[in-house]
């Protein structure tokens, strides 16, 4: 409990940013309805596939918990399990006490570690589906050390609910490891050498829109997500990749060398991950070279370097408690310092303008979180905002999502509903014609929003302050100003 307050205390806390737009705009959208009445699909669509928007809203329903502590509640229960069960994985593969705690606390602090180029952190500083999914993945690798099958299911199955792509991450693993721990299959293996490679295909999926063209609209969603081209990756995002891979080889050849009882189950694992990897690897690179699959980028293969990632940072620490901490008092102490004070630094410098915890109650000294809670309090639920479609990345904003924290209706966005629409392509024309509506909006005068109203219903612009002569402000900050848009005469829009 005390090392996740602390790695909760290091990365921070931050509802409502970047993907969390999607889950925390879908929990509110399942408790009132009545929100969302214009954009719903925005984040509708890409939650069908999991059922974690629906425990959270139930949740709020059965305890009457209001949302923002119920977010933080689960946040924290996330990141709990998540360290309880790593530490139950370093007990089977540590028998030093000291080296399983060494390797949980590496990996609270290190819970914002980017994960190569996958745009990726270990643990999101948010509730996101990720880090259930990935905490019931770890239970899941704890049975499958303990040679509990059923209960691996299980718990496998509970994360396909939540987060299938991961879940299916932790599917592939845990079957590698359970073959791996069993002594015909570890002989085989360690005694394995590499052949002439045979050109045999994977079984043909039966997923026909895969092979369905990708329209220009949605190619131009894709392509915003660079980190989604493997071949695209940059050398050190390469070998953030392969690293893991020699590492985990290096680890298996070093520990199985060792005549020692304690180190065999530590080889075993390690040789997992190498196949795991290995296989996952080329999976990837297979699936992203093609233009004919471009359609299952966005399934986004390379991820499996998340579970990878995980895992490494839990044996790294164990091993550096085995061989260098110790049970000497001061060496954890810098360990401490120079983990957890560097990766806090790095999120503080990451998101200048937001406190590092934003708690529930607590105001915020972000110009635009102020602006949101303004809106949600003071318009009505229908309202329908336009705002800077690349509000997301404007300085000072710090990735904070509109429609999860003022609670209301926005045109498409060029950024984060980019995303979405890799995932729906249904949603591409809609994205482009709302998003080409709203470009120049920094130099929008009355007339383009009496157009934006006359097109698609808006009624509310969120702008900086000050904001063009003839409109109707109703509350401003240093920085921004919320306006109604001007029912103009029809003969004075051009």
């Amino acid at each position: 409990m005390l090392l996740t307050l602390a790695g909760f205390a290091v990365m921070g806390y931050h509802p409502g940013l970047e993907d969390d737009g999607v889950y925390l705009s879908a929990v509110k959208s399942d408790l009132d309805p009545a929100l969302y009445p214009h954009d719903s699909e925005f984040f509708r669509l890409q939650t069908q596939a999991t059922l974690f928007d629906k425990f959270i809203a139930g949740f709020v329903r059965l305890t009457r918990v209001p949302v923002p502590w119920a977010e933080m509640l689960w946040q924290l229960l996330s990141l709990y399990t998540i360290l309880w069960a790593a530490h139950s994985i370093a007990q089977k593969l540590f028998p030093e006490e000291h080296a399983r705690w060494a390797g949980v606390a590496l990996l609270a602090a290190m819970f914002t570690l980017p994960v190569a180029g996958t745009a990726l952190y270990l643990a999101d500083q948010h509730l996101h589906p990720r880090n259930v999914a990935i905490a019931l993945i770890l239970l899941a690798i704890d049975r499958t050390l303990a040679s509990r099958n059923w209960q691996t299911f299980g718990l496998l199955l509970a994360a396909m609910a939540v987060h299938p792509i991961m879940a299916a991450f932790g599917v592939s693993f845990c079957f590698i490891l359970g073959l791996v721990v069993r002594d015909s299959i570890y002989i085989r293996l360690a005694s394995f050498r590499p052949r002439r490679p045979h050109a045999r295909l994977a079984a043909a999926l039966p997923l026909t829109w895969i092979f369905e063209p990708p329209t220009p609209a949605w190619r131009r969603a894709l392509n915003t997500r660079t980190y989604y081209f493997l071949y695209q990756w940059t050398w050190y995002e390469w070998l953030g990749a392969i690293g893991p891979l020699v590492l985990f080889w290096i680890l298996w050849r070093w520990m199985s060398s060792k005549e020692r009882p304690a180190g065999a189950l530590l080889a075993r694992f390690a040789l997992a991950l190498v196949v795991y990897g290995a296989f996952q690897q080329c999976v990837a690179m297979v699936l992203l070279a093609p233009e004919a699959l471009v359609r299952v980028t966005p399934l986004q293969p390379m991820r499996y370097l998340h579970l990878e990632y995980v895992l490494l940072v839990l044996i790294a620490g164990g091993l550096l408690g085995r061989h260098l901490l110790g049970r000497i008092s001061w060496r954890w102490a810098l360990f401490f310092i120079a983990a957890g004070g560097g990766m806090s630094l790095s999120q503080k410098v990451l998101l200048p303008a937001s406190e590092h915890l934003e708690l529930p109650g607590r105001g915020s000294r972000n110009a635009w979180v102020q602006a949101f809670e303004w809106i949600r309090q003071n318009t009505p639920a229908d309202a329908y905002f336009a705002l800077d479609p690349g509000y997301l990345d404007i300085p000072g904003e710090d990735c904070h999502s509109f429609r999860a924290l003022a609670e209301r209706s926005q045109l498409a966005d060029a950024i984060k509903d980019a995303a979405v629409v890799t995932q729906v392509p249904e949603l591409a024309p809609r994205w482009t014609v709302q998003v080409d509506a709203q470009a120049g909006f920094s130099r929008f005068q009355p007339a383009d929003f009496q157009r934006l109203n006359e097109q698609f219903g808006v009624d509310w612009v969120l702008l900086s302050n000050p904001p063009p002569a003839r409109l109707t402000c109703l509350w401003h900050n240093y920085e921004l100003s919320v306006c109604r848009i001007p029912a103009l005469p029809a003969a004075s829009v051009r």
